[in-house]
């Protein structure tokens, strides 16, 4: 079995941690390998050289059929690890290094228990839909899918107008801030912050949030996750740019995409014992009682 590695350098990993991590991985047997922004620190850490294979960059490439993704630090750094596999069908665990996350709820004081059920084949996934997005960007992404949301934003004080449809039936024309389209996945991410609602990952739909809308009625609309959503965007008295989850595109006035799902799935891993309602509770503290 082979673990992929991946997490950011950013992040404030102490070298014992790093240590801790890779020695359980290497207790446990696997093969495993290292994204090449997150390798010098391991080899600092650890005081020995990554040989090449060892070490992968934008795209991991072929993998062998047990194969898990692991992902230590906060959603983010699981977002921009799930983009590295392109859309491979390889499991996904997230391995919270910070702060409870939705997506990484694995915690890292326990590694021995998270590697024994990876070893053992005991992890449970579930099956996470994506959104593909195709249309005029400014510069092409790399990938055209995302996990959590796509949007379109203003960049300036100017108000910008961007007109929907889902399967070329009218929605609205959102002027304000711009308009956030989400996964379920992605319902408490930025779109629980825009007013949307939390939706269970198992949902079969999609959200469409208005961000700060200049018309107070506008409000965020469920739809299937079959329809296909059409954005036009109207940006003569601001600029504008997109987003695929953490990565940023700029677009011109007249911009036109299509949101859709994607044929794609992501597998999350997800500990035992650790719900989406439980993460959702304690991250929400809905169990604490303020009334005294």
């Amino acid at each position: 079995m082979k673990i992929i590695l991946f997490s950011r350098a950013q992040i404030a990993h102490t070298p014992e941690e790093i240590r801790q991590l890779i020695g359980t991985i290497g207790a446990f047997g696997f093969d495993y390998a290292v994204n090449e922004e997150f390798a010098p620190l391991v080899e600092q850490a650890t005081g020995t050289a990554l040989p090449p294979e060892r070490i992968y960059g934008r795209y991991i490439g072929k993998q062998p059929a047990e194969t898990v993704m692991v992902c230590y630090g906060g959603d983010g750094t699981l977002l921009e690890g799930v983009h590295r596999l392109c859309g491979a069908p390889i499991p996904v665990m997230g391995i919270n290094a910070g702060h409870l996350g939705f997506l990484t709820s694995a915690p890292s004081n326990g590694l021995n228990l998270i590697f024994r059920e990876i070893a053992e084949g005991n992890i449970a996934t579930e099956p996470r839909s994506m959104l593909r997005v195709t249309g005029e960007f400014a510069r092409q992404p790399e990938s055209q899918l995302a996990l959590n949301e796509f949007t379109v934003q203003r960049h300036g004080a100017g108000m910008i107008s961007v007109e929907t449809y889902v399967d070329r039936q009218m929605v609205a024309t959102y002027h304000g801030d711009g308009v956030i389209v989400s996964t379920p996945t992605g319902s408490t991410a930025y779109s629980l912050s825009a007013g949307g609602p939390v939706v269970a990952p198992t949902c079969q739909c999609l959200v469409i949030s208005p961000l700060a809308p200049h018309n107070l009625t506008m409000r965020p609309v469920v739809i299937p996750d079959t329809g296909v959503i059409t954005l036009n965007v109207d940006a003569r008295r601001a600029d504008a740019f997109v987003t695929l989850d953490n990565r940023t595109y700029p677009v011109s006035h007249g911009a036109s995409f299509t949101v859709e799902r994607a044929e794609q799935t992501i597998f999350l891993a997800v500990p035992h014992n650790i719900s989406f309602y439980d993460t959702l509770r304690n991250k929400m503290m809905w169990g604490i009682d303020i009334r005294s």
